[in-house]
């Protein structure tokens, strides 16, 4: 079975949203090779299948949020969203296959769950770091306390901030 997409680009595809790691319905369209109204049609078609936990709508300002964060939208030329996407947690990646039924879906699907575990595995690294340091700080006397504090600061995860516009202002 050859690969169809690699699990790094997969990977830059989950976001975390509403804590929970999640892939954009347009992003799963294109892993697919389908269209993305056809991936929304066959969930609506089978919305049972998707609870809240499986799949949710980004609301008005997430996706506000979202789009001004990662600059995804253009509505001059429509590159961009234009409207809340659907996102899928990784059950709803696995119901999706179901749903779709292709050979090509099943094969991105294996994919799709080789990268969630890898990013599971990642996070675990991360808990496991934070504990290390954590009895190093208990270990070692107070000398050191600035340099554990720098990278506690560092194991953080970082805040969005609403960012300047760029460009001329007048006031």
């Amino acid at each position: 079975m050859s690969k169809i997409v690699t699990v790094e680009k997969i990977e830059s595809r989950i976001f975390q949203i509403r804590g929970k790691k999640v892939i954009l319905d347009r992003d799963l369209a294109r892993l697919y090779g389908v269209e993305a109204k056809y991936l929304k049609r066959q969930v609506r078609r089978n919305n049972d299948r998707f609870p809240p936990d499986f799949m949710f709508k980004l609301s008005k300002q997430e996706f506000k949020n979202w789009r001004s964060q990662f600059v995804t939208s253009n509505s001059s030329d429509k590159m961009g969203l234009r409207y809340p996407p659907y996102v899928f947690t990784e059950q709803g990646v696995a119901m999706l296959s179901s749903v779709l039924n292709s050979k090509r879906a099943i094969m991105v699907n294996v994919q799709i769950m080789r990268a969630f575990v890898n990013l599971r595995r990642i996070a675990l690294t991360y808990v496991g770091l934070r504990r290390k340091i954590e009895a190093m700080e208990k270990k070692y006397d107070t000398q050191f306390k600035i340099v554990f504090k720098a990278i506690k600061k560092l194991l953080e995860p970082q805040q969005v901030t609403k960012k300047r516009r760029i460009g001329f202002r007048v006031d």
